[in-house]
Formats: C-alpha cells, structure tokens, sequence
C-alpha cells in the first residue's frame, strides 16, 4: 500500500471511530435516568419520555409503572434517580429516607369507577355511601335497592357484584381510599386511607393495566382505575355525587375544579390532597400525582438531566396532558413547582 493510500485509510478508520463514538449506546457523553413509581400518570410520562428523547438524544429515561409503594421505596434505597407517587410520603416515609426528598407536582388526574355490565348504555350514578358499601362488601347485587335509587332508568341486573382492586402498594388505591375515608365514617374506621388497604372484599388486579384487564374481561365487575386507562380501554365511567350534591362526570374541567380551591392553601412542600373537595363542579376523586428527587444530588450530571426534565415537563409537557385526559397544573401550582425544582442542588450547588 502507498503512503498515500495508508494515509487516507487510517483517516477513514479515524472517522469511523469517532462516528461509532458519537453513536447511541457506545457515547461517554450519554445520560441514563431510571425513574419508578405510580401507574396513576404512565400513560403521560411514556409520552414526556418519546418526545423529550427527540429534542435530548443524549438522555435516554426508562420509566417502570410498578406503583406508588414501589416508587416510593426504590427512591429511598436509591436504586432508582427519581421515583413518583400519586400519594404524598408521609413523615414517617420521610424521616426513614436517607436525604431530603422533595416532592414535584406534574400533573392532576382522576380515580374513577368503572364497571362491566352488559345492556348498560348510559353511564351509572353512584353516590358516596354506596361506593363505600359496595367495597365494603355490604351491597352485593347490582339491583341493589339503593344503587336503583340513583340509576332508575337502568336495567340493573340481579347479579352479583364482584370487586375489582389493586393488589399492591399503590396510590391510586391511596387516592381512593383517601376519598372513602372523608365519606364514609365506617370506611375510615374499618379500613382508612392507605397505599395498601386490608380489602373487605374483592379480587386483587396488579397496576391500574391490571385492574383494567379484570374489569374488561369479567362481567358484573366494578374497580377503580386512573381515568385514561378506562378511556383508552373504552369502559364506562361512572358519575359521582360531590360533596355539593351534584352528580359530576370525570372531566379536565372536573378535576381543575377540585385543584382550584385548593391552590392557596396548599402548604409549602406541596404534599395535599383533594378529594371531596368543594366547588358545584369539583369531581371528588381527583389528584395530584409526584415525582420524587432527592434535593442534593450526588451525582451532579445526573442531577442536572433529572431537573432539566422535570423544568421541561412541568411547561412544555403540560400541553400533552388533556389529550391523555390529565389535567394541567394549575398556574399558581407550576410557580411553585418551579421552586422546589431551583432547590434542587449537588454539592450545595444549584443545577439551574
């Protein structure tokens, strides 16, 4: 070979080396972030993940829909760079965490009931006490005398009522019972508000997929899951009496109305809830749901792709929300969301 051509040949083995470099897997410039949690917001976080990887190709997220509970445990043992959570920690959460952990609201959502009968076109009405004797196992039949008394116009089967619900730590299941809790006396004093609630009765479904999949497959079944699942799943969604007395569809303005009351007095490390809330228009079962970071970082890099993520989702993912029927969070509640993102530090640094 001429030393022309040997050169030519070593520089095009050069580009090639420096091409396969600034490719996909094999780049050192490449960030990966693990994040874990709640199923409540998968739908919308998988699509924050599809269209903040087209402007980033150098941060590549995996996100694991394992639920609240588990979210809330891979953060804590530190196996994961952020977890999320539908329900707040609570203090003893808190304290038991190895460093400060914030939580950062990104969206609002709703825990519906939903259900499987046959020749039930026109969507059922439940109020509060019978939601919660339903799950209490105390109203068995779908003809039950007081479910009729809300749904006259519908042809109720005499069939059995078979409950459908989480089989693990979860904050849906927080959520929902949170709601059953400020309802019912006797739910709150058999069974409370819990990630993880001793069920009176039911069959267990893993992830809001999971409950989903049981109610779609069973006839005479009744669950609750995030709404877009049941949207996605074409199920029936039950209207609700609010604490107003109005019976409210599941709807973004709903579930903004129940977040509205609620903005100036929510308290400063943004752990609240929101259901029952008051307002003639406010869907009782609604929520925030969180991502959960530690507030110093120890690895600065990392640390600054997770706050560019959370800066971008708490903006420009918000415009994904409605079509995947979340609600956007309220103005006052992304000013101070902002905050708690700028706290976030590595080494006392700031990574914004």
């Amino acid at each position: 070979m001429s030393l022309s051509k040997f050169g030519a040949f070593a520089a095009l083995v050069t580009l090639s080396i420096a091409s396969f470099g600034c490719s996909g897997g094999g780049s050192s410039s490449e960030i990966r972030l693990q994040g874990a949690g709640a199923t409540f917001p998968n739908p919308l976080y998988q699509k924050w993940l599809s269209e903040y990887g087209k402007a980033h190709a150098n941060v590549k997220i995996d996100y694991q829909s394992i639920g609240s509970g588990g979210g809330i445990k891979q953060i804590q043992a530190r196996t994961v760079d952020f977890g999320a959570s539908d329900a707040p920690m609570t203090d003893a959460e808190l304290k038991a965490s190895p460093a400060e952990l914030i939580h950062v609201p990104t969206v609002l959502g709703a825990v519906v009931i939903t259900y499987n009968l046959q020749w039930i076109a026109k969507p059922l009405r439940f109020s509060p006490d019978v939601i919660a004797d339903i799950f209490l196992g105390r109203i068995t039949k779908w003809n039950d005398a007081r479910i009729k008394a809300d749904n006259a116009d519908a042809n109720l089967p005499a069939a059995d009522i078979a409950v459908v619900h989480r089989a693990e730590s979860s904050g849906t299941s927080f959520v929902f019972t949170d709601y059953l809790a400020k309802v019912s006396a006797d739910w709150k004093q058999k069974v409370g508000a819990d990630k993880a609630p001793n069920w009176p009765v039911g069959q267990g479904g893993k992830g809001n997929e999971g409950v989903t999949g049981q109610i779609k497959q069973q006839p005479n079944t009744i669950g609750y899951v995030e709404l877009a699942y049941a949207t996605q799943n074409k199920l029936p969604v039950a209207l609700i009496k609010n604490a107003s007395g109005n019976f409210v569809e599941a709807t973004i303005d709903n579930v903004t109305a129940a977040a509205a009351g609620s903005a100036a007095s929510t308290p400063d490390d943004l752990r609240v809830s929101i259901t029952n809330a008051a307002g003639a228009n406010a869907y009782p079962i609604s929520s925030y749901t969180y991502v959960l970071v530690y507030k110093d970082q120890t690895d600065a890099t990392k640390g600054k792709a997770v706050v560019d993520f959370l800066w971008w989702g708490i903006h420009d993912g918000e415009s994904f929300a409605k079509d995947l029927q979340y609600a956007p969070l309220p103005a006052e509640i992304v000013k101070r969301a902002e905050t708690k993102i700028n706290s976030i530090t590595s080494g006392g640094k700031p990574l914004r």
